[in-house]
């Protein structure tokens, strides 16, 4: 089990603002990135007959390995960005013809990072995320998010990011 965090960022840019931010946040904390843009990652199929060079089975490996999984997500139109919908949408594969991984994730903490124009998080943003860990008898320790205004001017709240950092060290805590 690794005792870092595991993000997976799901941003369509390679240097976006959600990047930006989460840099920003854990750069005195060591964890692990997982880059969506990096991966390929098919949609959803009911016959689960996916290609060959499809990458979500080696992503599910490493969510397993991890005891905190952090998203982080641009708000695109209110919600998740396609990139993370479609990942998540796979995650069906891990109560369906994967079970025996997504097993492995009971217990585990998810929190989420996310970036939007809004100077708050639209409201309900955080319900595919409560649900989803519910689902999946996971752990939702909450959420930090940022107006893309305060990551161009780097200007954070910096209290938000220390309490969102201590819920984290105690996810990980989880561990001992």
């Amino acid at each position: 089990m690794q005792e870092v965090p595991l993000i997976v960022l799901a941003s369509a840019r390679k240097d976006s603002d959600t990047k930006r931010f989460l840099q920003k946040v854990f750069q005195e904390t060591p964890h692990q990135v997982v880059d969506l843009l990096e991966y390929r990652v098919s949609p959803y199929r009911y016959e689960q007959d996916y290609p060959p060079e499809d990458d979500f089975q080696e992503l599910a490996q490493k969510l397993v390995q991890h005891q905190v999984i952090v998203f982080a997500t641009p708000v695109y139109w209110y919600a998740m960005s396609g990139w993370l919908k479609m990942f998540f949408d796979r995650l069906t594969d891990l109560v369906t013809g994967q079970k025996h991984l997504g097993r492995k994730l009971k217990g585990k903490t998810i929190f989420l990072l996310a970036v939007g124009a809004d100077p708050v998080l639209p409201d309900g943003f955080e319900v595919p995320f409560r649900l989803t860990a519910k689902y999946l008898d996971m752990k939702y320790g909450g959420s930090l998010y940022a107006s893309t205004e305060e990551v161009e001017t780097d200007i954070y709240h910096v209290g938000d990011h220390r309490e969102f950092l201590r819920d984290l060290a105690e996810a990980l805590k989880d561990l001992s």
